[in-house]
């Protein structure tokens, strides 16, 4: 018995070491808080369900102007109006939508962005007229309007974001 004790010891003393655990240098993830966002007031203000046909020609003018854009997710307030707005490029592009609580600080939409890991995409947000102007500050933008005018369907903010600067500029579609 001793010397299968002693054996035991000799061959557990020519093993070689385990190799020490290098560190690996931690990394921000290059992405966070990057991307380009197309931002979008909802088609039109309307009491029903259903867009009228002003509200789906406003709908089908935005299709045009982005079907090409590389938009890679659609983010939506629960309203109906945002939904018919969005739905032509979501089937065009094949590509789901996200249904986000409207804020005051548009802090609702950063948290829905980071918790489906969309950051360094191109999104498209349809929102409100008052919660346009706060979702562009919360991006770290200056906003090219104090607030989005009332009859206002017709402007877009496109805001590209990377880790040093945000840019916003206004077009119309």
């Amino acid at each position: 018995m001793r010397y299968v004790v002693i054996l035991l010891f000799c061959c557990m003393a020519c093993q070689q070491p385990l190799p020490e655990r290098q560190q690996v240098p931690l990394s921000e993830d290059s992405t966070f808080l990057t991307g380009v966002f197309y931002l979008v007031r909802h088609a039109q203000e309307c009491d029903s369900i259903m867009l009228t046909d002003s509200g789906y020609a406003k709908a089908g003018a935005l299709y045009r102007f982005l079907k090409d854009s590389g938009v890679q997710r659609i983010y939506i307030t629960p309203y109906a109006s945002a939904k018919e707005t969005a739905e032509s490029l979501r089937i065009y592009l094949n590509i789901d939508t996200v249904t986000y609580q409207p804020d005051s600080s548009g802090e609702g939409l950063l948290y829905e962005i980071t918790r489906r890991e969309d950051w360094g995409k191109r999104l498209l947000i349809i929102g409100q007229q008052k919660t346009l102007v706060p979702v562009i500050r919360s991006l770290k933008a200056k906003a090219p309007v104090d607030s989005v005018k009332e009859a206002d369907y017709s402007s877009l903010f496109i805001v590209r974001k990377s880790r040093d600067t945000a840019r916003c500029k206004r077009i119309r579609y």
